[in-house]
């Protein structure tokens, strides 16, 4: 197993975010955790990376405790995240920014094919390569968060709503290019206001109700579930 959360708590103050929550992703899967605005899904994301203090629980990541381990530290495992927002450094070229994300490594030929893997899976960032990522749209700044976990040599992907913003057809190739990741050897946990695409190439989902895992399963049998299908699918 990949992933193990147990009983995962996370308060901000006296609001208690997550109460308890437990889940698992085993390697090769995408797994999704879905739920309405405040259900603690970015949360959950967070307190798995360490960016914020859990109140209880642990987190097992290849059978070893990352529970209170720093963040770099769990990056250099191979825990990557691609934050909300996609927190691309504007300032900076989209070269420097895939540089950016392979700056715990040393293997100066394997970060080379790794740029060659990046700009094949994003020919926009090829054409762009010298371009301020800031001035990317916004379909490429979150092609370009993508890539740039990438050159992390990611075991397990966070991804935290990837599709937010996008136009439709970009949000298509979004989720294409997530499930290529995801056939090259990559492990993804999706985070993802849109359930009906989340749903769709995710082979495993949690529902996440105001803190709580509330339903659990295999993601085509929950996309055919009535209760799921009128809170989350518009119908």
């Amino acid at each position: 197993m990949m992933l193990k959360v147990t009983d995962l708590e996370v308060s901000y103050g006296a609001i208690k975010a997550l109460r308890g929550i437990s889940f698992e992703v085993n390697e090769g899967e995408i797994i999704t955790l879905i739920g309405s605005n405040g259900a603690g899904k970015t949360t959950t994301l967070h307190s798995i990376s360490n960016i914020i203090k859990k109140a209880g629980g642990t987190v097992f990541f290849e059978d070893e405790d990352i529970s209170s381990m720093s963040p770099d530290a769990i990056v250099r495992r191979g825990l990557i995240q691609v934050p909300e927002g996609r927190r691309i450094f504007a300032n900076l070229s989209v070269r420097d920014n895939l540089e950016m994300g392979a700056f715990t490594r040393k293997d100066k030929a394997g970060i080379k094919e790794d740029f060659e893997v990046v700009y094949e899976m994003f020919p926009r960032l090829k054409e762009r390569v010298r371009q301020v990522a800031g001035t990317l749209s916004g379909g490429e700044q979150q092609m370009l968060a993508m890539g740039r976990a990438l050159m992390s040599k990611p075991k397990l992907l966070l991804l935290d709503e990837p599709s937010m913003g996008l136009a439709p057809i970009l949000v298509d190739e979004i989720f294409s290019i997530i499930q290529r990741i995801n056939k090259a050897g990559t492990t993804v946990l999706l985070v993802e206001q849109n359930a009906y695409k989340a749903l769709s190439i995710a082979d495993r989902a949690y529902i996440l109700e105001t803190g709580l895992v509330t339903k659990s399963g295999n993601a085509d049998e929950l996309a055919r579930d009535n209760a799921v299908k009128a809170a989350y699918l518009g119908g």
